[in-house]
């Protein structure tokens, strides 16, 4: 694998490893579990990354499972009241990052096919993958639904135990594709979620309890 190419995925998981660890850490001490703003700008910034990632890697299973979350990452940024902040171009950017992209594909579609799909990977590596990268969007997909409900941008235990259904799925596949990025990112996010579902537990235990 190109030297410069892993270099961008391992800054990807940095931020991604290190969303989880202010989270994590802030959850700790506040003893309930937090959704922190910082916690989806590193999102934000990490997958604008990985997406890089998985297209100079011709891996469709991360480029899928980073499209929908990202959008989920500004609808977060916004509940917080940050994204109104940011500089219109900014916004505009991030925003049309990804469409350009998707454009890309459909300008070549038979082309695309044939680097994503028709490639060195096995169609049922690819297919299970992009599995494990459905489950792992499906996270952001019911934290933004449940969120909504709410009125408020909050990490449920719904949210840690869909992480940790897909993060098992996507660390058999990285094992199985030798992906060093993919495998060190999941082993500190097992970690992770599974503290994450212990504090918030135990936040609802004390509640009532009172």
């Amino acid at each position: 694998m190109n030297i410069v190419v892993t270099l961008i995925g391992l800054l990807a998981q940095c931020f991604f490893s290190a969303r989880i660890l202010v989270q994590w850490i802030m959850s700790e001490r506040a003893r309930k579990v937090l959704s922190p703003t910082v916690f989806w700008i590193l999102s934000l910034a990490g997958s604008l990354l990985l997406f890089t990632y998985g297209w100079l890697r011709d891996d469709f299973a991360i480029i899928l499972g980073q499209f929908v979350a990202y959008y989920i990452y500004i609808w977060n940024l916004a509940a917080k009241g940050l994204w109104k902040h940011l500089p219109k171009i900014t916004r505009l950017l991030l925003l049309t990052i990804p469409l350009i992209a998707v454009t890309m594909v459909l300008h070549d579609v038979s082309g695309w096919w044939q680097r994503f799909f028709c490639g060195s990977i096995p169609l049922w590596l690819i297919i299970f993958g992009s599995a494990g990268q459905i489950i792992f969007t499906l996270r952001f997909v019911y934290q933004w639904l449940y969120s909504v409900k709410r009125g408020e941008s909050v990490l449920p235990a719904g949210f840690w135990i869909i992480s940790l259904s897909g993060s098992i799925i996507i660390m058999a596949y990285a094992l199985v594709r030798h992906d060093p990025v993919l495998i060190l990112g999941q082993i500190f996010g097992l970690v992770a979620y599974t503290r994450n579902l212990v504090i918030g537990h135990r936040s609802n235990v004390r509640k009532n309890s009172n």
